[in-house]
């Protein structure tokens, strides 16, 4: 994950930026979950094709929230997940 960024325009921090959609959805659960609203701020193109253009993976998802939540945020997110959780969330 990587360090914390802030965006003072909107209010909002980059708590996390992690590779893959699926990864991204559970982790901004994990979030909502715990009262901190979440959003995903990816580029469309990888979703769908998962590519890298010009060193630009366009595949990694940052997960943002209000700044005021972002040190929580970022608690949650570095605690070890339980064994499993993959499976789990491709079974759902």
């Amino acid at each position: 994950m990587s360090p914390q960024s802030k965006n003072n325009k909107t209010g909002l921090a980059v708590v996390a930026t992690v590779s893959g959609m699926m990864r991204a959805e559970i982790l901004k659960s994990l979030l909502q979950d715990a009262g901190i609203q979440a959003i995903l701020d990816y580029e469309s193109a990888g979703v769908v094709f998962g590519i890298t253009m010009d060193g630009l993976k366009l595949s990694q998802v940052r997960i943002l929230v209000q700044e005021q939540y972002a040190e929580q945020a970022k608690q949650l997110l570095d605690a070890p997940l339980a064994p499993g959780w993959e499976e789990e969330a491709a079974s759902s």
